[in-house]
């Protein structure tokens, strides 16, 4: 199996082998620089020969979102390595999207929102800019990352409509637009926009991973549980591969499998280190589990990287966290265990 891909300047070229041993088929698949021949990428896909057919729409996705994720980063290396002085829009867009996909922080964030912002007013009609801006100003959100939280959120939900007006079929403007809704407590117009973005595409991760995340804030973490699962399988790779971990341990704390849910949080710190609540939630399953020394630790590392979440009344505030279903669960694990950290009340 051969095949070529280009994005902008970047060429690449992908071989790939099928092969059978016994009821295991195993697809063997590399991605080599079209210019150098240097190996860029490569990665193995299994599935049980019996349930071929329903997995090769996924091994297809999982290879499209990674042969994507790769290109992009390339071209931003291109860009950068070539030292573009002015670069165009595109060029800015694919820069910005490059660094989305490395290792995530808040200074990560504000330069991918550079880039997009310059982006957009150089080429004012990009639909591209508009739906990475409100990426960024959402995920900024999401993570209490944004000192205005009302305004990111509207001018995010501006963006999503103008790029929506401009192409209707855009999966990840549909997705973003769930995440916005589900933010607003608005979750069964999340989940119908997610339901839209993943018709579009069943192979966009994000939307599959914000539908999992949906019906978590809904109360319905056992319905979550698969989607959340297959985001992980369609992107494996994904720097925000975090996410996915983070709220699979939620979802097997509210389910009373906190053993499980202590090792998808493990695994969701592991994955990085920047993001306040990772550390925070995995006290909690700590406290619930009766590991008081250890909770107490992980809450320190979540107050060092985020010193205002200093209360269960604090984190209450929190967008999007307002349905009752979810309330009750989190009253019954993430905040119980937090309390037997050591978290005051107020």
């Amino acid at each position: 199996m051969r095949g070529r891909s280009a994005e902008s300047s970047v060429s690449a070229m992908f071989e790939g082998s099928v092969r059978r041993i016994g009821d295991q088929v195993q697809v063997n698949v590399q991605l080599i620089d079209g210019e150098s021949g240097a190996h860029l990428w490569a990665d193995r896909f299994e599935t049980d020969r019996r349930n071929l057919a329903q997995a090769q729409s996924e091994i297809t996705g999982r290879l499209a979102r990674t042969l994507n994720l790769e290109l992009v980063k390339d071209a931003g290396r291109r860009i950068e390595d070539d030292s573009v002085v002015d670069p165009d829009a595109r060029g800015l867009v694919t820069r910005g999207w490059a660094i989305l996909y490395g290792p995530q922080s808040q200074a990560i964030r504000q330069e991918a929102l550079r880039l997009f912002e310059r982006a957009l007013e150089m080429d004012p009609r990009s639909v591209e800019a508009r739906i990475g801006l409100a990426h960024v100003l959402l995920f900024n959100v999401g993570d209490s990352y944004s000192d205005s939280v009302q305004q990111d959120m509207a001018r995010a939900e501006q963006l999503l409509l103008e790029a929506l007006d401009r192409d209707a079929n855009q999966s990840t403007a549909h997705a973003l637009m769930g995440l916005l809704r589900r933010f607003e407590n608005r979750h069964s117009e999340s989940r119908v926009e997610l339901e839209i973005a993943i018709a579009l595409d069943p192979n966009n991760s994000l939307a599959v991973r914000q539908m999992g995340q949906t019906l978590t804030f809904l109360g319905h973490p056992e319905a979550a549980i698969p989607y959340l699962e297959k985001a992980i399988r369609l992107s494996p790779r994904d720097p925000n591969l975090y996410t996915a971990h983070f709220v699979l341990g939620t979802c097997h704390l509210f389910l009373g499998h906190i053993d499980q849910g202590i090792e998808f949080l493990r695994k969701a710190w592991a994955e990085n280190r920047q993001i306040w609540y990772l550390p925070f939630t995995l006290a909690a399953g700590l406290g619930l589990r009766g590991d008081i020394d250890e909770a107490k630790a992980a809450l320190a590392e979540s107050l060092r990287l985020k010193p205002e979440m200093n209360s269960v009344a604090r984190c209450r505030a929190v967008p999007g966290k307002e349905n009752p279903s979810f309330l009750a669960l989190m009253e019954k694990t993430v905040y119980a265990g937090l309390r037997r950290a050591g978290m005051p009340e107020e």
